[in-house]
C-alpha cells in the first residue's frame, strides 16, 4: 500500500471537496452570470464560499477572488504593483529603484517580478532578500532596502522546508516604506493565524489544491485600497476583475474545505500534529543515526520535516523510501524533474553534504494516526536495508564510451527501467533513439523476472541499464552482477546527462 508523504506537493481531495464538486456539476450546473434559476443558484453558491472564506481568512473588507490557483494569483498581485509604479511615472513622480522578494521564495514568485518588470519597461532592480541559515529573512537588511522597493514579495511558510517567516518582523521592517507587500499564503492557510488585515497585507494568494481541494482552484486577497489591475478581461466576471466563466465544481469543493477548516471538527490541530511530527522524527533518527534537519522543528510548520543524510544522495534515499512504498520528495514539486540540489536550502547556506540528499516528508492535517504509525514502521526498515547493504560497486559506463561497446559487441543488451509514465512523459533524446533503436524497456519493478533471463546470457555479454537519472539503472547493474554477470553497467548521468549533452551541441 502506497503511503503518500508528500502533502505539500499536492493532497488527495477531501470526501466532502468531491461530493460538493459533484453536487456542484449535477446539481448546480448554472452559470453564475445568468438571471434565471439556475444562474441565481449557482451565484447563491459562489456567494456562500466567498462569505466562508472571508470568515477563515478574517478578511471582511477588501476582494477575494477565485483564481485557478497560486500562480494566477501572484501574476495579478505582480502585475497590479507594477502597473501601478508604471502610472506613478507616468504622472511624473520618482519610481522606487527594487522590488524584493524573499531569497527561498517559491519561483513562481522572482519569475512573475522579472516577466512583468521587463514586459511593462521598468527596468528596476529585482533583488532577492537574504535568509539566514534557519531560513529566515535578514530583517535588518529588508528594513535598508524596503524604503526603496516599490514591491516586497514573501512567504508566511516555506513549501520546501516549512520555515515559518517572521510576519510581525517583516512588518516592523517595511514600517515607512512605500512598498506595496505580498504574501505568499499558500503553505499557511488551515495552519497560521495570517492576520492580513492588522498586517496590513496587501495581496495574498492561496491554492486549493495544498489543503484538499481540487488543482485548479485557488483564491486571491487584495487589501481595500491596494492597487488591481485585471489579469484578463472578458465578460465581466468576478465584478470584472476576473474574466472567465468560473470554476464552479472547483469553487464548491474549496467552498468544502474552507467550511471544514472553520468547523474545527475535520483537520487535526496543532498539537496533534506536532506529536505525530515527533514520532516521525524518532522513527528517522531511529533509522538513519547520522540524520540532520535541515530547519529547527520549533520554527517549522508541523506537517513538515526537511532532513539529510549526509554520505547518502537524495536519489539513494528516495530510491529507498520507494521501494517501501512511502512517497516522498526531494524538495518543491515544481523543481523535482531537474535532479539538482534545492535552490532552497542552498540560499540558506546549507553545505554540500546536506543540500546533495534533502528530502521532504509532509503530511497532511486531515490524515489520521495510523498512516503516521505505518510510516514510521516503514521509515525504520528502509534504514535497515541501508545499513544491510554492501559498499556500491562502480557500474557507471559514461556515454562516451558506449557507442564503443556497443559496436564492438553487437549482441550487447541496452535496457531501459524507467516506469511507462515517465517514459510517455520524457522520450528518450532524439539522437540516443536514432542511434540506439533497439532499446528495451523493462520497468524496474519486472527486474526479478529479467534478471532471470540475463543470467542466462554468456558471461561476456554487455548489459547496460539505461533510467532518467542513473540512480535506477545503478541498481538494477550491481544487482545483476551481483548474481555472477560482471559485463553489467549504467549509462552514467542517465539520460538527463544524454539530453543536456543534445542540447548542448545543438545550441
Amino acid at each position: 500500500m502506497e503511503l503518500y508523504l508528500d502533502a505539500n506537493a499536492t493532497t488527495p481531495v477531501l470526501p466532502q471537496a468531491r461530493a460538493a464538486a459533484l453536487a456542484a456539476m449535477a446539481e448546480e450546473y448554472g452559470n453564475p452570470s445568468s438571471t434565471h434559476g439556475s444562474g441565481l443558484r449557482a451565484r447563491a453558491l459562489l456567494d456562500r464560499v466567498r462569505d466562508t472564506a472571508r470568515r477563515v481568512l478574517a478578511v471582511p473588507t477588501g476582494e477575494l477572488l477565485f483564481t485557478s490557483g497560486a500562480t494566477e494569483g501572484i501574476q495579478t498581485a505582480v502585475l497590479s504593483a507594477l502597473v501601478a509604479l508604471r502610472q506613478r511615472e507616468a504622472a511624473g513622480q520618482a519610481l522606487p529603484r527594487r522590488l524584493l522578494y524573499g531569497a527561498t521564495e517559491h519561483k513562481a514568485v522572482p519569475s512573475a517580478l522579472r516577466h512583468w518588470n521587463a514586459l511593462l519597461g521598468l527596468d528596476l532592480d529585482v533583488q532577492a532578500i537574504p535568509v539566514d541559515r534557519e531560513g529566515r529573512h535578514d530583517l535588518a537588511w529588508l528594513r535598508t532596502q524596503a524604503q526603496d522597493a516599490g514591491l516586497v514579495c514573501t512567504m508566511a511558510a516555506n513549501n520546501e522546508t516549512g520555515v515559518v517567516s517572521d510576519l510581525d518582523g517583516i512588518a516592523a521592517a517595511l514600517a515607512g516604506s512605500p512598498a506595496l507587500w505580498l504574501v505568499d499564503g499558500v503553505q499557511a492557510l488551515g495552519k497560521l493565524p495570517l492576520k492580513l488585515v492588522e498586517r496590513r497585507i496587501d495581496y495574498a494568494p492561496f491554492s486549493g489544491h495544498k489543503l484538499y481541494a481540487p488543482k485548479g482552484i485557488g483564491l486571491l486577497y487584495v487589501r481595500e485600497g491596494a492597487p488591481l489591475t485585471p489579469l484578463q478581461a472578458g465578460g465581466g466576471q468576478e465584478g470584472g476583475l476576473r474574466a472567465g466563466t468560473e470554476n464552479m465544481a472547483g469553487i464548491a469543493a474549496l467552498g468544502a474545505v474552507l467550511e471544514a477548516l472553520a468547523s474545527g471538527t475535520v483537520f487535526a490541530p496543532a498539537p496533534v500534529l506536532e506529536a505525530r511530527r515527533q514520532q516521525l522524527v524518532a522513527a528517522l533518527r531511529e533509522a538513519f543515526p547520522g540524520i540532520v534537519f535541515n530547519t529547527p522543528l520549533g520554527n517549522s510548520l508541523p506537517t513538515t520535516l526537511n532532513f539529510s543524510v549526509p554520505g547518502v544522495a537524495t536519489a539513494r534515499l528516495l530510491e529507498l523510501f520507494d521501494a517501501e512504498g512511502l512517497r516522498l520528495s526531494g524538495g518543491s514539486a515544481c523543481g523535482a524533474a531537474q535532479a539538482q540540489p534545492s535552490p532552497v536550502l542552498q540560499a540558506m547556506g546549507l553545505p554540500a553534504a546536506q543540500t546533495t540528499s534533502a528530502i521532504r516528508l509532509s503530511f497532511g492535517a486531515a490524515d489520521d494516526a495510523a498512516l503516521t504509525d505505518e510510516a514510521c514502521a516503514r521509515l525504520r526498515a528502509c534504514g535497515a536495508r541501508l545499513r544491510e547493504e554492501p559498499e556500491p560497486v562502480e557500474v557507471d559506463l559514461p556515454i562516451e564510451s558506449l557507442g564503443g561497446l556497443l559496436r564492438a559487441m553487437p549482441q550487447a543488451r541496452l535496457i531501459d527501467v524507467r516506469d511507462a509514465d515517465e517514459r510517455a512523459a520524457e522520450p528518450v533524446p532524439a539522437g540516443f533513439a536514432a542511434e540506439w533503436p533497439a532499446m528495451r524497456a523493462v520497468p524496474l519493478p519486472s527486474l526479478p523476472a529479467l534478471l532471470a533471463e540475463l543470467r542466462a546470457l554468456p558471461a561476456d555479454t554487455p548489459v547496460v541499464f539505461v533510467c532518467r537519472s542513473g540512480a535506477r539503472s545503478a541498481r538494477a547493474a550491481r544487482a545483476l552482477r551481483q548474481q555472477g554477470h560482471a559485463a553489467a553497467w549504467s549509462l552514467a548521468g542517465g539520460l538527463d546527462r544524454v539530453a543536456a549533452a543534445e542540447a548542448a551541441a545543438s545550441a
